[in-house]
């Protein structure tokens, strides 16, 4: 028996395009097709996958997207989930998230914008398991973030990018005029008590801002940056949850993770929140 496909991701048909041929794209029973036939099947658990068969350059694996999932249930990170709803403008209505995991994020913007529509972007199966429930009116699909993405110009009036791939090009074609970006990066200094304890950590790169800023300034104007830095008590599995829902995990094994962090410590977040307005 066929299921009907979510309507999250039905409100924003009009505006996918193919990935192949990047005609329009209409829903034909549980797939999406374009007028040259190609189709792309809706899942079971209400995602859509938009990947052309090339492997997706990025991505988390299932264990990182579980460690992901079960970190920001507990809360830890609510106080960068508020300063992001806070930072978006009241006037967006339809946002894309790019890289954006289980949906934590989106979700708490919805939450914050009740005519809004959102539609997460992930390569992880995993994480589109849960982006996909996430919130009543968040849809979720993937593709690669570095090619052209599967929608129309102008199909967006908010991109988010929190902690994820950046691709400057296809934002501002897929923004509307006057659309706006929203990027949250790490400082220098976030989770450093962590970092000194797990010496296989990614560090962050001391150039950031300045790569941000050069591939940026040719397509946005910067309107806010806010910086964003509390602290947060985390025993060993929050500890360790939080390491393995990063690319710092591909560097550091469980067993590791268990021998190095035991006991309950203080952690500072600190990162740095900025809105992009389209040139």
């Amino acid at each position: 028996m066929s299921h009907p496909a979510p309507a999250p991701l039905s409100s924003w048909l009009e505006r996918l395009a193919c990935p192949r041929c990047h005609r329009p794209l209409e829903l034909v029973e549980r797939s999406l097709r374009c007028a040259e036939r190609h189709s792309f099947d809706i899942a079971r658990a209400g995602y859509v996958s938009l990947l052309t068969g090339a492997p997706a350059t990025s991505g988390d694996d299932d264990d990182m997207a579980r460690a992901r999932d079960s970190f920001l249930a507990t809360g830890a990170y609510a106080p960068l989930r508020d300063a992001i709803a806070e930072l978006a403008p009241r006037s967006a209505r339809r946002i894309l998230d790019i890289g954006g995991g289980t949906g934590y994020y989106l979700a708490g913007l919805l939450d914050q914008l009740p005519a809004a529509q959102g539609l997460g972007v992930d390569t992880s199966v995993r994480a589109l398991r849960f982006a996909a429930r996430a919130h009543p009116r968040a849809a979720a699909a993937s593709w690669d973030v570095f090619t052209r993405f599967p929608l129309r110009d102008a199909a967006a009036d908010l991109v988010l990018d929190v902690f994820a791939p950046r691709n400057p090009e296809q934002f501002a074609r897929v923004l509307e005029p006057g659309g706006h970006l929203l990027v949250v990066r790490p400082d220098a200094d976030h989770l450093s008590q962590l970092r000194a304890q797990v010496p296989g950590m990614v560090g962050v790169d001391p150039r950031k801002e300045e790569r941000l800023h050069a591939a940026l300034d040719p397509l946005f104007t910067t309107v806010r940056t806010v910086p964003v830095r509390f602290e947060i008590s985390l025993d060993a599995a929050k500890a360790q949850d939080l390491v393995a829902m990063t690319p710092s995990a591909r560097h550091v094994s469980e067993d590791q993770l268990r021998q190095l962090l035991t006991g309950t410590r203080e952690v500072t977040v600190s990162v740095r929140a900025s809105l992009h307005r389209r040139r």
